[in-house]
């Protein structure tokens, strides 16, 4: 088994551990209840990990994780002005939807 990295929460791992799983490769979390011991032990040591069961799919893993956690976000200006930013489809001040030439 191999750690490939440590997540923010544990909502986080799971969905990049859904993703390697959904691409093929064998990924689990670990570490995933220790968030309730955070003061007992250091925070740093109950954060959730994301770990493969097979070595040799470390490279696809990490390339797959690296695409997650830099996903290109959208950035539009809506006809009322506001700048909107990251996967809103919808303009928040005035609830326009994306304009279809940016969809």
């Amino acid at each position: 088994m191999l750690r490939l990295t440590h997540a923010p929460n544990i909502a986080i791992a799971a969905l990049w551990v859904d993703a390697l799983q959904q691409a093929g490769y064998s990924a689990s979390v670990q570490r995933y209840f220790l968030g309730s011991v955070a003061g007992e032990l250091p925070p740093d040591q109950c954060q959730p990990e994301v770990w493969i069961t097979n070595d040799e799919e470390e490279t696809g893993a990490r390339a797959l994780l690296t695409a997650l956690q830099n996903m290109p976000q959208r950035r539009w200006r809506c006809r009322c002005g506001e700048m909107v930013e990251g996967g809103f489809e919808q303009c928040w001040h005035c609830g326009r939807p994306i304009p279809t030439d940016l969809v």
